[in-house]
């Protein structure tokens, strides 16, 4: 038994194929998916979904949104996507530390605008340079 995966972006399929499991990074916490798994609808956080297929893992960085699964499938509606093997890792790297940098500098302030944008931006690089370090 395997399941069907669909991963939505606004602007693209990210990813339509078949899956042994899958791991997605939900609001409240990793949200593992077997065959046989029951009906729900749950949000997606910013992170990384992982997908075992043939006995190798498999990652797409998620920009938050909403995921289905129903009947053995599951699909996953983003705000946006990319697949970590496509990722190059030096430069989600760079951006990762740029956004820390910038977050850093905000730390001390009250909330504001920027400083949730920078909170957002931070999540967006990690997420995506964990998607770079969890292929096998």
């Amino acid at each position: 038994m395997s399941l069907t995966l669909r991963v939505l972006a606004p602007d693209k399929s990210v990813f339509d194929g078949s899956a042994e499991e899958i791991i997605l990074p939900s609001t409240t916490g990793l949200l593992g998916i077997l065959p046989g798994h029951i009906s729900m609808v749950t949000a997606i956080d910013t992170g990384v979904l992982r997908v075992l297929n043939n006995g190798q893992w498999d990652s797409i960085a998620l920009m938050g949104g909403f995921a289905e699964v129903e009947s053995d499938e599951v699909t996953v509606l983003v705000n946006g996507a990319e697949l970590g093997k496509n990722i190059d890792a030096s430069s989600a790297e760079a951006e990762l530390e740029d956004a820390k940098n910038k977050f850093t500098q905000l730390e001390g302030t009250t909330n504001s605008t920027e400083k949730v944008k920078a909170k957002e931006s931070l999540d967006k690089a990690r997420a995506r340079f964990q998607a770079t370090k969890t292929n096998n």
